[in-house]
């Protein structure tokens, strides 16, 4: 596979420097919508970054296009700090997904870079490996307890150590993390925002059960997890973590609304189930009282919506010294740049926990060729130089952007809820 690897450049004692000529933005829809950040040097390097924010994909493509990309021209593709700086303190309006994804790019693709230059993948420029491989859980989900064990049992068929298990809500037309495709699920679903309802009362009956029969069929030794998506309040997430005890998760995800943190202390005095939360953050400032107050057991921030390699580190740095461990989100919404950046991450840090694994469609691995692989439960990076991913942009151009929102909520009231 042609990473285009170019082997370390010097002269005398100081490296040359990578003089970015050209960036561009790659959008591109092969099942679903990816956005991508292309970076060319004049050394004739190239890297590449994820900037897909689902469902407000052309809003990062219009912050990287009319905002980051005529202040990269001209720049030295080795000063990943600097520019990563020059980015966010450099913008008055900081912060925030669309921002933070577009950063995120830039730096993905600056990482890749310096790889390829030094002919090294990315971990090795971070330390090393401080694991060998990276263990991912799987998504089990089905219309009826006994469809989502039975997926649960297929993933375990594939050695997966963890499973992420969801079920349908018995009285509810559709309920989050219920697929039609049980391998590539996507949610964002049409041109327009799908309206679903959903009941509290009827979700907290059916998932204490779904658990109490998954570890007595799946035994002990398989992980569980579960994802509330930000439905409860902190008192209902206590209730449902002192129900789920016994049947000893993993963790439990976004049990409430992220942006109160003070609802996860609330929890914390009922229940020892172990919380993780994150994918929507953007910035170690939405976490770091969760961090240091020791609200939560798992971080679950990605690499390309929290600014990149560069970022994810410190708060993974932060995390550490407050026994907080890593869980990255890893669902189809990341394209295979951003699951080859974050398994670079995931095996360079001490504090690794776990990886969220969505298998991408047979289409995106064709765009996006790539050089991590599966096995016996673990993702696995190889030694190719850069980030070990690329994208066929003549591929790419077969697949044109198709419109596609994540849904909404209501209650059966109709009040509008968290989705």
């Amino acid at each position: 596979m042609d990473m285009s690897t170019k082997p370390a450049v010097s002269r005398g004692d100081v490296a040359i420097p990578q003089k970015i000529v050209d960036a561009r933005v790659i959008v591109t829809c092969p099942g679903r919508n990816f956005v991508t950040l292309k970076i060319v040097t004049d050394q004739g390097v190239h890297g590449v970054g994820d900037a897909t924010l689902n469902g407000r994909e052309l809003a990062v493509v219009s912050y990287l296009r009319d905002h980051v990309i005529p202040c990269l021209i001209g720049r030295d593709a080795h000063r990943i700090e600097d520019i990563w700086q020059y980015l966010y303190r450099g913008a008055y309006w900081r912060g925030g997904p669309v921002g933070m994804s577009a950063i995120a790019a830039v730096d993905m693709a600056l990482w890749d870079i310096k790889g390829k230059v030094a002919g090294l993948p990315v971990y090795q420029l971070m330390g090393g490996r401080c694991r060998d491989g990276v263990m991912v859980y799987g998504h089990a989900n089905g219309e009826s307890i006994d469809a989502t064990l039975a997926a649960a049992k297929e993933y375990a068929a594939l050695g997966y150590k963890a499973i992420r298990l969801q079920c349908a809500v018995p009285g509810l037309p559709s309920t989050y993390g219920v697929s039609k495709d049980k391998l590539f699920y996507e949610p964002a679903d049409a041109d327009l925002p799908t309206e679903n309802l959903w009941s509290t009362e009827a979700y907290m009956r059916v998932v204490p059960e779904l658990f109490a029969r998954a570890r007595a069929e799946l035994g002990d030794d398989v992980h569980l997890l579960h994802d509330v998506h930000h439905r409860l309040t902190p008192i209902e997430a206590a209730r449902l973590g002192k129900d789920l005890e016994a049947y000893r998760l993993f963790w439990l995800e976004d049990a409430v609304v992220a942006e109160n943190q003070e609802n996860f202390r609330l929890i914390r005095q009922h229940t020892t189930i172990p919380l993780a939360v994150g994918e929507i953050f953007s910035s170690i400032w939405d976490c770091k009282d969760l961090i240091q107050n020791q609200l939560i057991d798992y971080i679950r921030a990605t690499v390309v919506h929290a600014g990149g390699l560069t970022h994810l580190r410190k708060i993974a740095a932060f995390a550490d010294i407050h026994n907080v461990r890593t869980g990255c989100h890893g669902a189809t919404d990341l394209s295979p740049v951003s699951m080859a950046a974050a398994l670079n991450f995931d095996v360079s840090i001490p504090n690794f926990g776990i990886q969220e694994y969505m298998r991408h469609t047979d289409a995106t691995d064709a765009v996006f060729p790539h050089a991590y692989r599966f096995e016996d439960g673990y993702l696995h990076v190889n030694e190719t130089p850069g980030l070990g991913v690329d994208i066929d942009e003549d591929l790419a151009g077969e697949f044109p952007y198709r419109r596609a929102y994540l849904p909404v909520n209501r209650l059966r009231d109709g009040t509008m809820y968290h989705w």
